[in-house]
């Protein structure tokens, strides 16, 4: 059974990204991360809005991948780039396994339907 690893980006908008224009931010996500996201396919992503809900944090990323060492390339690739730290800090990152209290113990997991 593989293992997923998701790793929960807490980000919050920098003023550098909030200055970009709608079309300045989609440029430079298609011309800068998305090659980092193709050349890691083992990893994947799913992006959250939540500034109309927090002040501390207005994005999350949720990365997940059975390879560690991916999540690990692809993070060296991002801290590369103004994403990390200019357009985006990075207010916490919280790795977690999912189920692996039930996965310890040889048990089936909780779940509601």
């Amino acid at each position: 059974m593989t293992t997923a690893h998701t790793y929960f980006m807490l980000l919050k908008t920098t003023l550098p990204w909030l200055a970009m224009t709608e079309q300045q931010r989609f440029n430079y996500l298609g011309s800068a991360i998305k090659p980092i996201l193709d050349a890691h396919p083992a990893v994947t992503l799913r992006f959250y809005d939540s500034e109309f809900y927090s002040a501390r944090v207005t994005d999350i990323a949720v990365w997940e991948t059975a390879d560690p060492k991916a999540w690990q390339k692809l993070v060296e690739a991002l801290r590369e780039q103004p994403f990390w730290g200019q357009y985006f800090d990075i207010v916490d990152l919280i790795p977690a396994v999912e189920n692996a209290y039930a996965s310890n113990y040889d048990r089936k997991p909780i779940q509601a339907s």
